[in-house]
């Protein structure tokens, strides 16, 4: 006759029970990790926003101070705008050094030619002048020569860069027979400056 073998588990109590105390572990491992790892991520935050702050703090007082040094800097008499750049620009464009224009002039004046007066006005260089009257020398000839030989010198052309004949007329002096003439040296901002003018 066969015989029934039971297999009782008598400490199965004991298993389930240390079965639950190392879920309960595990979970509490798990537990204390996240919050370990969520206080980490927190100061780590806390750290980035204080660096953050700083710089913004830094990056505001250094724009208040360049704009204090600007509102400084444009009271005082240092300043210059764009406008007093525009104006420096135009007046060191514009200048003719008379001197050089002078010594110029007297060189190509042949002594067959007297400059009396000239003027200058709205950027044109008038030459009054009177020259005696040659037979053998055509008037017209002789003024181009010498409009020619203005114009071949830099110093004079650099700055009026057009020289023409405006006028002339005969006249008599003490029985000598004269030409007195008038020659334009037309500055080259002319017609800039006709421009302005009429603005």
């Amino acid at each position: 006759m066969n015989q029934l073998h039971f297999t009782i588990n008598l400490n199965k109590y004991g298993e389930l029970k240390q079965q639950i105390e190392a879920e309960n572990k595990t979970f509490v491992k798990m537990i204390v990790t996240f919050l370990l790892l969520s206080v980490i991520l927190y100061g780590f935050a806390l750290y980035l926003n204080s660096n953050m702050k700083k710089k913004y703090e830094n990056r505001h007082n250094y724009l208040n101070r360049i704009q204090q040094e600007l509102k400084d800097f444009s009271a005082s008499s240092d300043y210059l705008s764009s406008k007093d750049l525009e104006r420096l620009t135009r007046v060191n464009n514009n200048r003719v050094f008379w001197a050089k224009k002078l010594v110029a002039l007297s060189e190509r004046t042949s002594s067959k030619i007297a400059i009396t007066h000239f003027s200058f006005k709205n950027g044109i260089l008038s030459l009054f002048g009177i020259t005696k009257l040659d037979r053998d020398v055509k008037e017209f000839d002789l003024m181009d020569s010498f409009i020619v030989s203005l114009k071949q010198n830099e110093d004079i052309s650099l700055d009026f860069p057009e020289i023409r004949f405006v006028r002339s007329s005969k006249d008599t002096e003490k029985d000598v027979e004269i030409l007195r003439f008038q020659i334009d040296c037309i500055s080259k901002d002319y017609g800039q400056r006709g421009v302005r003018d009429e603005d």
